[in-house]
């Protein structure tokens, strides 16, 4: 306030009217407390504004494994990790469904303004972004909708080349688990079959307005070397979502979903994966299964 205090003094010299200086006044006033203006976390769209500038920055560094491309922030709310982002020599841009943080940021980041996108980026066509180029998905993720985001970030995942961000600590955790533990499921699978996923920190609860009632974590998702599966994609992700579903259950009960009444040859369900609960597969061995299925399939047409 000590700025503005200097201005009123002397404006008050400058005009003999005190009519005039008070109503200069009121105005540097309600501009001064609209600049000061913060966004109400709203609960049905999961906002947990990060409040910790250090773990911003550090959040905001991690963009920095895939240099050279534009960035694209999901869910910036107030700018905490945006500010981090615009200080990199590269385009950024930012989705934001909230229409509320969308004019906070247009009047504190003006810079940015054009690049400042109110939309569901689950709705969003995102080979529009960058006319077509790779770009770094980050953010401070809504914990409510992560894994949607990410299963689109798979859809899109020619386009995707790095993504990072924050996320609820057990999603983390399930991202990143390898083969053999309970974290290891669906997203497991589905994202290390595309991504090299690495667990960076974990941030706790009392950095965030309000806090959630869960830890967060930052992750790292790059992709692999891998073009293809080896195998017919669309079953894959069937089998996976499938056995995950009865995940406690050998794959010889819960596979049945996917054979249904096929006539399948006796040898089929003697395979040594049948004996094993989804959790002890690996990708590779996921890929295999899926081909085993298939040519059980095709052969029992």
């Amino acid at each position: 306030m000590i700025p503005y205090y200097n201005i009123w003094m002397r404006l008050g010299k400058a005009f003999s009217e005190k009519k005039i200086f008070f109503s200069l006044v009121f105005a540097l006033t309600f501009h001064y407390l609209c600049r000061m203006k913060t966004v109400r976390p709203k609960k049905n769209l999961g906002q947990h504004f990060l409040t910790d500038l250090n773990i911003a920055k550090a959040i905001a560094d991690t963009v920095d494994a895939c240099p050279d491309i534009p960035v694209l922030e999901i869910g910036p709310g107030m700018g905490v990790l945006t500010q981090f982002l615009m200080q990199k020599d590269r385009m950024l841009k930012a989705v934001e469904i909230d229409a509320e943080s969308v004019e906070w940021l247009n009047s504190h980041y003006p810079s940015l303004r054009e690049n400042i996108i109110g939309d569901d980026f689950l709705r969003m066509d995102l080979s529009r972004l960058f006319d077509g180029k790779p770009f770094v998905l980050t953010g401070n993720y809504p914990y409510d909708i992560s894994s949607q985001i990410f299963f689109k970030m798979l859809d899109n995942r020619e386009l995707i080349p790095c993504c990072t961000g924050m996320i609820q600590r057990e999603v983390a955790w399930r991202i990143a688990s390898p083969p053999g533990n309970k974290s290891y499921g669906i997203l497991s699978v589905m994202i290390q079959a595309w991504y090299d996923v690495e667990y960076l920190f974990t941030v706790n609860e009392n950095v965030f307005n309000p806090p959630p009632k869960v830890k967060s974590a930052v992750i790292r998702m790059t992709r692999n070397s891998r073009e293809s599966l080896g195998c017919d994609e669309a079953l894959f992700r069937r089998i996976v979502k499938a056995v995950f579903g009865q995940r406690r259950k050998m794959l010889r009960v819960s596979l049945r979903q996917i054979t249904g009444e096929s006539v399948v040859e006796p040898a089929f369900w003697q395979h040594a994966y049948m004996t094993r609960r989804p959790e002890q597969l690996s990708v590779e061995e996921f890929v295999e299964l899926t081909n085993i299925v298939g040519a059980e399939l095709r052969r029992a047409l």
